[in-house]
């Protein structure tokens, strides 16, 4: 397979940043008695099979990128020419791993196990090991994902009975014992309290393909510490405010409501917490001073400026420091938390007794609260209550100092005013505190929250878009539009109905119109649609590296969880302005990422792919990603918009919110992304949100989103989504496209490849338009969206070319080595392993490639199979899970010479078996 250099030079600019960035966000959790950094002399045991098979991301899209190569655990200490380790207990995993090979579950979505059966010890094994090393490395590993939540239960969020026959024997022979979490989420960390011996811990997350190389950095002190929680870890699941209503099937009422993660910990149960969120260790130490605080503006305008000097007070190891900044608001009527995050920095590697002045700017608006009740005598508006507010400034949320300046109000403010959007038509009760001033704590009390009280209707018809008439083909192109010759409006009106239906369908996975083996290829993807000048853009799934089903490598960053717990903002921009590189050199426009949903709580088997339980920090940290993505001329699809905090009945369960909740909890995120990070394209959730799934949610797709936020980007739906009616709601459907038109989510992600331009089986938009349930200003509406963006996308600087459906392989003269295929009948393969083969063309001609695959999953999953040709990559052949039922896949047609042909057999993504191929000759 012939790999671009401008690949290769992405690829090579991206590998040291991400092993940065994987180093920067471990989280030392603990480390008695300086064990680590590891010494010259120190002789490292390493236990557990993840020293091997590392998990270097989560399962489902967000984590299944070919790499060109991985950086396994073990690879790293054994590169790091300070770190000695035992050999000999290495070789006994090798053997071991040998006769016990890493189980994905035979591929596709959900399929992999949470965790890896352990190599059992015995008592002789590790008192070998004990004399010939003096400290223990064991490692834990976890992974969960797409279409899978975590577990309650060994193996999982706790540990397995193996797991901790593995400490016990390995505690009782040694005294210096180091943990590193090898997980893609926090797990149940109250083991801890019984081993002695475990002197330090380390989160290394799931960190991409150099993963092992940032551990060793850490471990051997070329990288002191500095990654940071992103989330807090209490002794207790069940302590945890969202535990009783979550993982239902059918609806999950919020009743926690702001109060998500150290939000609620810190207010009403300190207690509670192992380790607070913003928590993590260093090899040396620092202060943290207010210098200054200097006020630009005037009102809910002001802007608040706080210079900070941090140093490294250490004498021994340098060291980056997280300053983190913290409000705690006055409780008024509406009722706050204890602390919030507002600000933070991290500073540039420190040498002992060396300093630098970081600075933290906070918009004094930032500071509001939503009140969706109008017990402010301000109903749906963002207020500043009367009071002071006291600022905090530490490296975590229990670590800080309150500082001497505080800001005050004597009477509450507008902030800004806005309209009731998405209330819930569910009644529940929701947290609110009740302070107790002689005791300085807060009790959960709770209230009834506010349900809708607008029409829908009146909305939607209020605000219908301008329809303009349909004038045919006027010679105007897309080019035209961006030059400025024409307007948008112009260009539109030329298209037909058929033309506008087909534009709002997106086609994959795998499309041949695009780059090999990516998610989708939307825009141009008729033939009469590409007449007007309209290209072919590519998406492809994230967010920790490019996904192409065809087998073309990519580079695996770290998970999102990770480079959260970095803290750092200009770090994370560089990475995906490099990211972004990378597409440019692969063709393709956006990444579907990254992922910004909240961390509600620890089951959900999807947090590797977001950042945080707190929005803010959240919402820094996507702006910084999808501003780098911007710089590098591309764009990244912001997920999953919105409240997608499991992925049990993910397609079904309902999030049922305040407004107060989801406006400065669950969308805080993209809307900081949109107005600060030039986000430009945006996809939806598969559940409903207070009744209404995400892909027909007319106020999050357009009051809230382009309403009140200004975003003039495209909305897609995730893949074969649920819509249902936008005014009514209801029973929902996955081919309801008016639905989604109506709401102003412009992209229905996925029909079939090569049919978005065909008579799509339910699709209702055509025969909505005749009934008058969708106004042509409504598909116009989505079509002028999706043009806007392409005019800025890359596609529109390459070369406008046609889709050609036939591939020319040149053949070569003599026969090939291996089994011999004729295309006389069928290739009968029946298999589900990478294999190869030759192929006899006695006739030349053009061939119609079919395949027959079955693929033992639901229709969710996803499986691929790569074709090549005499080393030339042809096709991809993809299918969702059959049941196990054969299906045709029709692959594309291949004009081949007389001659011979090696076949190669690639399963990029496992779990399809491909039970035959056939060449079906047919007209050039």
């Amino acid at each position: 397979m012939i790999i671009k250099a401008s690949v290769l030079a992405a690829q090579k600019a991206l590998s040291p940043l991400s092993r940065q960035a994987a180093a920067e966000g471990i989280v030392l959790l603990k480390n008695e008695h300086d064990i680590l950094p590891v010494q010259a002399s120190d002789n490292l045991a390493l236990f557990g099979r993840c020293q091997i098979d590392t998990y270097r991301s989560g399962t489902g899209s967000g984590g299944a990128v070919n790499v060109p190569y991985v950086v396994t655990a073990l690879d790293g200490l054994r590169a790091n020419a300070a770190i000695q380790i035992n050999e000999s207990l290495v070789s006994v995993y090798e053997a071991w791993l040998e006769q016990n090979p890493f189980d994905n579950g035979g591929g596709g979505w959900a399929s992999e196990p949470w965790f890896q059966q352990e190599m059992p010890l015995d008592e002789a094994t590790v008192a070998l090991a004990a004399r010939e090393s003096n400290k223990a490395v064991i490692f834990i590993g976890r992974t969960a994902g797409e279409d899978q939540d975590n577990a309650d239960a060994a193996g999982s969020y706790r540990l397995t009975e193996t797991e901790i026959q593995m400490l016990d024997l390995v505690c009782a022979q040694f005294n210096d014992v180091i943990v590193v979490m090898n997980a893609t989420n926090i797990m149940d960390m109250s083991w801890m309290a019984r081993y002695s011996s475990v002197k330090a811990v380390l989160y290394s997350w799931a960190a991409g393909m150099e993963g092992g190389h940032a551990l060793a950095d850490v471990i051997s002190g070329a990288v002191s510490p500095s990654g940071h929680l992103t989330d807090t870890i209490a002794y207790r699941l069940e302590d945890y405010p969202s535990s009783a209503n979550f993982g239902r099937r059918d609806r999950n009422c919020y009743a926690e409501d702001i109060y998500v993660g150290y939000r609620y910990f810190e207010t009403f149960c300190p207690e509670s917490v192992m380790y607070e969120f913003g928590y993590g260790l260093s090899y040396t130490n620092f202060t943290q001073e207010l210098v200054d605080v200097t006020r630009e503006g005037s009102g809910v305008e002001e802007t608040l400026n706080f210079a900070i000097e941090v140093t490294n007070i250490g004498n021994r190891y340098s060291g980056k420091a997280v300053a983190q900044l913290y409000v705690e608001a006055p409780q008024g009527v509406l009722g706050k938390p204890r602390k919030v995050l507002v600000g933070f920095c991290k500073t540039e590697t420190l040498a002992p007794a060396s300093s630098q002045r970081v600075h933290i700017q906070v918009n004094v608006a930032d500071l509001a609260s939503y009140d969706d009740s109008g017990v402010t005598g301000m109903a749906n508006c963002y207020v500043l209550e009367a009071g002071e507010y006291a600022f905090h400034l530490g490296d975590s949320v229990r670590r800080t100092e309150r500082l001497s300046f505080c800001y005050s109000l004597a009477e509450t403010a507008l902030v800004e005013r806005c309209q009731e959007a998405l209330a819930p038509v569910t009644p529940f009760e929701r947290m609110k505190p009740v302070y107790c001033a002689s005791s300085d704590t807060y009790t959960v009390n709770y209230e009834a929250v506010p349900q809708r009280t607008i029409s829908l209707k009146a909305r939607i018809e209020k605000h219908l878009p301008t329809s303009y008439a349909i004038t045919g083909d006027k010679g105007f192109k897309l080019a035209d539009v961006k030059a400025g010759r024409v307007s948008m409006s112009e260009f539109i009106a030329q298209l037909s109905l058929e033309e506008l239906a087909t534009i709002v369908r997106a086609e994959g996975m795998c499309s041949p119109k695009v780059t090999p083996g990516t998610a989708s290829a939307f825009g141009g993807v008729s033939n009469a649609l590409f007449h007007y000048g309209i290209p072919v853009a590519a998406a492809a799934d994230g967010p920790s590296g490019i996904r192409m089903d065809s087998g073309h490598k990519a580079t695996q960053v770290p998970i999102g969880t990770l480079l959260g717990c970095t803290w750092n903002e200009p770090l994370n921009h560089e990475l995906y302005y490099l990211i972004g590189q990378e597409m440019q050199a692969n063709c393709i426009d956006t990444l579907l990422g990254p992922g910004i949903n909240i961390h509600r709580h620890p089951l959900n088997g999807r947090n590797f792919e977001y950042f945080s339980e707190d929005p803010f920090l959240t919402g820094m940290m996507a702006a910084a990603q999808t501003s780098g993505l911007h710089r590098a001329g591309v764009s990244g699809t912001m997920k999953h918009f919105a409240a997608n905090d499991q992925e049990t009945a993910r397609h079904d369960a309902d999030s049922v919110m305040s407004q107060r909740a989801l406006r400065e909890v669950h969308v805080k995120a993209f809307e900081m992304a949109v107005k600060r990070g030039h986000a430009s394209t945006i996809m939806t959730c598969y559940n409903p949100v207070n009744g209404y799934w995400g892909a027909s949610n007319y106020d999050l797709n357009t009051t809230l989103l382009r309403q009140e936020w200004g975003f003039t980007g495209i909305v897609m739906t995730d893949w074969w989504a649920k819509l249902n009616h936008p005014i009514d709601g209801g029973s929902e459907d996955t081919t309801s496209t008016s639905y989604m038109i109506r709401a102003q989510n412009d992209l229905y992600m996925v029909v079939e490849n090569d049919g978005a331009g065909k008579n799509v089986v339910g699709d209702d938009t055509l025969d909505a338009l005749e009934k008058g349930t969708l106004t042509l200003g409504e598909l116009q509406r989505c079509a002028m969206n999706i043009c806007r963006f392409i005019c800025h996308a890359p596609v529109m600087q390459r070369e406008l070319k046609a889709f050609e459906p036939i591939k020319r392989i040149a053949a070569v003269s003599e026969s090939l080595s291996g089994e011999r295929f004729d295309l006389h009948s069928p290739l009968m393969l029946n298999t589900a392993v990478n294999c190869q083969g030759v192929l006899h063309v006695e006739t030349a001609g053009v061939y119609q490639v079919v395949a027959m695959m079955r693929y033992d999953r639901d229709s969710a999953a996803q499986s691929a199979c790569s074709l090549s040709l005499n080393d030339e990559f042809v096709m991809t052949l993809p299918t969702n899970g059959t049941q196990n039922q054969l299906v045709r896949v029709e692959g594309l047609a291949v004009a081949l010479e007389a001659g011979f042909y090696s076949l190669d057999f690639d399963f990029v993504k496992a779990g399809a078996v491909l039970e035959q191929l056939e060449f079906v000759a047919r007209e050039a």
